[in-house]
């Protein structure tokens, strides 16, 4: 496999690191063998920049120390030192659990009192005996363990989670077709082992996926969901140091059943338009979904294996308000497409279901501070895509609109509910946080 499935990527941030050491490399693999071969100390994650090619390993992950925004950034975290649970007996455990099953504080490992060890970092410089963390560097058949503080008791076990009881034994519906949109199983932890917060409250983290705003979603208690067609389920985590992360889910090895005909022409939002058209409406040609020139993008075909995205044919991969594609133009992004409307018998057939979209209004300006403003712009001004308001990818923010009930902050149009100067939109591209939108303010003085 690929040496960055060992790390969980986070785009845009940095964190703050004490034991770390520069490197000039071309690429994140070129990075990630630096960690792997750093010897300066145990390297569990790795910081780099786009722009500079700049590779830092890292003593410490987020877990460990403060994290910021940054947005040249990637951090890579290996994912050996994120997992709170155990895989077998628990030899390569790298969590921070740093107490006994009944309580007791662990002692560390370089220390001779009140114990003296017969396991230490010196004898076994690859065991991570780190701190007093729990460990397993003898293979014990019962998991990890650390000697206690306690002079009484010289070592007992830790209570470590195994990391199969994450994902639950073959029943229904503990697989995902696809990217997981459809699945209604109960696995309630992370792939880090983290728990997940519960939907309905707001502490750690406060979101706006709720069963209110997402009655269709199937937001029951701390369950992994894709209520936001993200690459597979995922659920914020009980943990304030980690906003969300995604779940380890297999994917089932049945293919989902066809649901009716794929659409030729357009109905509804085009979610299920599966036809050849392959032109924007300014009459730019697409960009093919599997490249990545002259547009890099996220919506790759293997990624995402029910949403069509056939040689460089128009498709509504994310909800928006018609087909669309990447431009061959390495001036335009992306465009919408021109898709000939469904007549009413197909519709009939196709969409029984279908609920009439509401249109909005359009309002290709604003007034004043375009607080008022509910046109359907979502376009900011240097033509990149603006991110859904209840989307928090691939960028988190508290701009809900639960938080915001008043400022209309539907799907991903251009908004302006903090009083900003103008209307705005997070964008899609993880490294620009948010921009203005590529919008005129009225004329005071239109003719009638």
């Amino acid at each position: 496999g690929d040496i960055l499935d060992d790390y969980l990527r986070t785009d845009g941030v940095w964190i703050l690191t004490r034991n770390k050491q520069f490197y000039k490399t071309n690429n994140e693999k070129e990075c990630a063998e630096k960690c792997e071969a750093e010897r300066n100390f145990t390297c569990r994650a790795f910081l780099f920049t786009r722009e500079k090619l700049q590779c830092l390993t890292l003593a410490e992950n987020a877990k460990m120390t403060v994290m910021f925004t940054s947005t040249d950034a990637v951090l890579y975290e290996k994912r050996i030192y994120l997992m709170q649970c155990k895989r077998g007996t628990g030899t390569d455990y790298r969590g921070t659990e740093a107490k006994t099953r009944k309580g007791i504080p662990c002692q560390k490992w370089a220390e001779k009192i009140p114990h003296k060890p017969n396991y230490t970092p010196e004898k076994y410089p690859n065991a991570g005996l780190e701190e007093n963390y729990c460990r397993n560097p003898d293979a014990d058949e019962s998991g990890p363990w650390c000697y206690t503080t306690d002079p009484a008791t010289r070592f007992d076990y830790c209570a470590i989670p195994e990391c199969e009881d994450q994902v639950m034994h073959t029943g229904e519906g503990e697989c995902m077709q696809c990217n997981g949109e459809d699945y209604h199983g109960e696995v309630s932890r992370t792939e880090s082992g983290l728990e997940c917060q519960h939907w309905d409250v707001q502490e750690p983290h406060t979101h706006g996926y709720t069963m209110t705003h997402y009655p269709e979603k199937d937001l029951k208690m701390n369950y992994c969901r894709n209520p936001d067609g993200e690459l597979r389920p995922w659920c914020f985590t009980t943990s304030p140091n980690k906003r969300w992360e995604y779940c380890n889910i297999p994917r089932c090895s049945t293919h989902p059943p066809v649901s009716g005909l794929d659409s030729q022409c357009l109905s509804g939002k085009g979610e299920d338009y599966r036809g050849r058209i392959a032109i924007t409406e300014s009459g730019n040609a697409c960009q093919h979904w599997n490249t990545q020139f002259p547009h890099k993008h996220g919506w790759i075909p293997d990624r995402y294996p029910c949403k069509g995205l056939e040689e460089n044919y128009c498709r509504n991969p994310d909800g928006e308000k018609k087909p669309w594609c990447y431009t061959t133009n390495s001036s335009v992004r992306w465009e919408y497409c021109t898709i000939p409307p469904c007549d009413r018998t197909e519709q009939g057939i196709a969409g029984m279901n279908n609920v009439p979209v509401q249109v909005p209004p359009t309002e290709e300006c604003y007034r004043g501070k375009g607080q008022s403003y509910r046109g359907t712009t979502s376009v900011t001004a240097s033509g990149k895509k603006c991110q859904a308001w209840n989307s928090m990818f691939p960028h988190t923010h508290i701009k809900t609109p639960d938080r915001f009930p008043d400022a209309d902050l539907r799907d991903n149009y251009c908004r302006n509910p903090d009083g900003d100067s103008s209307p705005w939109c997070f964008t899609t591209d993880p490294n620009t946080i948010w921009e203005y939108c590529n919008l005129k303010r009225c004329d005071d003085h239109t003719q009638q």
